[in-house]
């Protein structure tokens, strides 16, 4: 099966709102997405599950920055066009800097949901967040849209950036055929089928990483309460 029929994939959708409406934490919802959308898709479950075994043989994102090290700086530009630098964010605060693989994701689309309703306990800590994808903005500006994401969704066109943390993985061919049905070269620019490993990093005001979360499982993120942790101790050291 590569590609999905109009009933599975109205059956994911489904599963989509059920998932982001249940009580429960960031990761409960997730792990109901992955038994969801397993049931609907078995084929792309099995293959994912591979992928992480292959990812986690390479050591897919260990070798990102860890707590201690300097956090790279970056240049990338906003849904807008404007352009972002890390220097100018941590002038206001320590800011988790997050990357997302696409506006199509529905694993994404969960999490940005959820650091979208944490927004008004970050920004009591004096902190901030950003987001960024491999996207065009047109794509950036859809998922910013769409989640009601207040704060910044930055393009990384080619996975430049990611590609300097060590974060940015190939695909393969596996599961390229069973994500046919996505128009990844529109989304991207490219056909590179490059996505980067999602993770989450915590810098303080000094541009040093705090904590981090790092998996190659993108099924997995940082629960929204060990995001809040991390950011106000980071916030404390300052």
């Amino acid at each position: 099966m590569t590609s999905l029929s109009p009933a599975d994939a109205e059956r994911l959708r489904l599963a989509f709102q059920r998932c982001r409406d249940m009580e429960g934490t960031l990761n409960e919802q997730l792990r109901a997405y992955a038994d969801a959308s397993r049931e609907v898709f078995p084929a792309y479950g099995d293959a994912v599950d591979r992928l992480v075994v292959r990812l986690n043989g390479n050591g897919g994102g260990e070798s990102a920055p860890r707590p201690g090290d300097a956090m790279p700086p970056f240049m990338l530009p906003d849904e807008s066009g404007r352009l972002v630098t890390l220097p100018a964010l941590l002038v206001s605060g320590p800011v988790a800097v997050m990357f997302f693989r696409g506006h199509w994701c529905p694993f994404c689309r969960l999490n940005v949901g959820a650091v979208t309703q944490a927004q008004d306990r970050i920004k009591a800590l004096g902190a901030q967040t950003i987001a960024i994808m491999p996207e065009t903005q047109e794509f950036t500006g859809k998922f910013k849209a769409e989640s009601g994401a207040p704060f910044p969704v930055l393009t990384d066109l080619d996975n430049g950036y990611a590609l300097s943390l060590n974060l940015a993985i190939w695909l393969g061919a596996e599961i390229q055929e069973l994500l046919s049905y996505q128009d990844m070269a529109k989304f991207h620019g490219n056909d590179g089928w490059m996505l980067p490993i999602p993770a989450v990093f915590v810098v303080g005001r000094d541009g040093i990483v705090k904590a981090r979360f790092v998996d190659p499982d993108f099924r997995k993120r940082m629960e929204i309460d060990d995001l809040l942790a991390a950011l106000e101790g980071a916030t404390r050291e300052h």
